[in-house]
C-alpha cells in the first residue's frame, strides 16, 4: 500500500501551467498503485481544477498562496490530518523556509525543481527532468536523494497509453501543432499564426492549442478567420497525444509540453517562454532533438516563417530529431520515481 500523497502546487496564466500538469502525472501514478492524493493548491482556474477533480483527488483550493501567511496555516492542518503522508513541492515561490516547514512536520518531502535556484535544499528527493540537470550543483542535505535528467520525465497516464505508436516521416510535412503554453503570456501564438500565411507548402493545416488561462482567445479567432490555410483552435485541449500524433511538426514553448512531443518523437521547433526554459531550449538544439528559436519576445515572424518552410521540407533532420527524442523520454520516468519514494518511505 503507497499510503498517502500530498502535492502543493500552483498554476496561472503568469507561471504556466507546467507544474500541475506534470504534478498530475505523479499524482496519477501514485493511485495507479494503490495510493491517496491530496491536492493543494492557489489555482483559481475552474478549468484547471477539473483535472484534479476527475481523477477524484481530494482539493484544497487556498486564497491567497505563499509567502501569504494563511498558505502554510493551511497546508500545516492538513499535513496534520495525514501524519505520514509523503509531500511534494512544485513552484519556485517555495523556499527554503517552506521546505523546512513540512520536515519540521515531520514528513517526508520531495521536491520538483528546475533550476536549482535555491540556496539549500532539504527534501528527502530532489527531482529535476530537465536536459543537462546532471550539471546543476545542488546543495542539498547528507540524505538527500537526487533524480536528475530525463530518465525521470514525468508523463500523464494518456501518454502512457502510446508507447508502443510509431511515427511516420513524410517526405515534405504538412501537419503544424502549435502549443506555446497554458499561459500564452504576451500572446506570441499570434505570431506563429502570422508566419506560417507566409510558409509555402501545399496542403499545409494547422491545429493551435491553447491553454485554459489563455486571455488572448478573441485575437486568435480573429487572426484564424483571416488565415489563407486552416487553422482549428482548440482551447484547454484534452486530447493531446491524439493531437501529437496527428502533427507531423510542432512549435511548442519549452514548457512541460515539449517532453510529451519528444516521447512521441515529434520534430520540434521550440521557443522560450520563461526564464527557466532557456537551458532546456539551448540543450533541445544542442543534442540535435529540436531546434531552439530563442525568446518568444525576439521573435521574428520572417525568420520563424523560412524556419517552419525549411523543417517541413527536411525529411532527413525530422527523422534524426525524432529517432533521438523518443530515445530520450521512454515514457518510464513516473515509474522510476514512484521506485524511488517507495525505497525511500519510512515504516509506518
Amino acid at each position: 500500500m503507497m499510503g498517502n500523497l500530498i502535492i502543493r502546487v500552483d498554476a496561472s496564466a503568469e507561471m504556466g501551467t507546467g507544474h500541475l500538469m506534470r504534478c498530475l502525472a505523479l499524482a496519477q501514478a501514485w493511485k495507479d498503485t494503490g495510493g491517496k492524493v491530496t491536492f493543494i493548491t492557489a489555482c483559481q482556474s475552474s478549468e484547471l481544477l477539473q483535472r484534479p477533480r476527475e481523477e477524484d483527488f481530494e482539493l484544497h483550493v487556498l486564497s491567497h498562496p505563499y509567502p501569504d501567511a494563511g498558505d502554510w496555516e493551511q497546508v500545516e492542518d492538513i499535513l496534520g490530518a495525514h501524519p505520514s503522508a509523503w509531500v511534494v513541492l512544485d513552484g519556485y515561490h517555495f523556499d527554503e523556509a517552506y521546505q523546512q516547514r513540512v520536515k519540521g512536520a515531520e514528513h517526508q518531502l520531495l521536491v520538483i525543481d528546475d533550476m536549482a535556484h535555491l540556496k539549500h535544499y532539504y527534501a528527502d528527493i530532489v527531482l529535476n527532468q530537465n536536459l543537462g540537470a546532471e550539471e546543476y550543483h545542488y546543495s542539498c542535505e547528507p540524505y538527500t536523494k537526487l533524480l536528475v535528467g530525463s530518465r525521470y520525465v514525468l508523463l500523464r497516464r494518456e501518454f502512457l497509453a502510446w508507447r508502443s505508436w510509431k511515427r511516420e516521416i513524410p517526405k515534405v510535412a504538412q501537419r503544424v501543432l502549435v502549443t506555446l503554453g497554458g499561459g500564452d503570456f504576451n500572446n506570441p501564438t499570434l505570431n506563429v499564426i502570422q508566419a506560417l500565411q507566409r510558409v509555402d507548402v501545399s496542403g499545409l493545416e494547422t491545429i493551435v492549442v491553447i491553454g485554459a488561462s489563455n486571455s488572448y482567445t478573441s485575437a486568435l479567432e480573429a487572426a484564424i478567420r483571416q488565415s489563407q490555410i486552416p487553422i482549428r483552435l482548440i482551447r484547454d485541449a484534452k486530447n493531446m497525444p491524439e493531437l501529437i500524433a496527428w502533427a507531423d511538426v510542432a512549435v511548442s514553448a519549452a514548457g512541460t509540453t515539449i517532453w510529451e512531443l519528444l516521447f512521441f518523437g515529434t520534430p520540434s521547433l521550440v521557443l522560450i517562454s520563461a526564464t527557466n526554459q532557456r537551458y532546456v531550449a539551448e540543450q533541445i538544439g544542442s543534442e540535435g532533438i529540436g531546434e531552439s528559436l530563442g525568446s518568444v519576445e525576439t521573435l521574428s515572424v520572417d525568420t520563424l516563417a523560412e524556419t517552419i518552410a525549411r523543417l517541413l521540407r527536411d525529411q532527413v533532420l525530422r527523422a534524426k530529431m525524432s529517432k533521438r527524442g523518443k530515445k530520450l523520454v521512454d515514457g518510464i520516468g513516473v515509474t522510476r520515481i514512484i521506485s524511488e519514494i517507495h525505497r525511500e518511505m519510512l515504516p509506518p
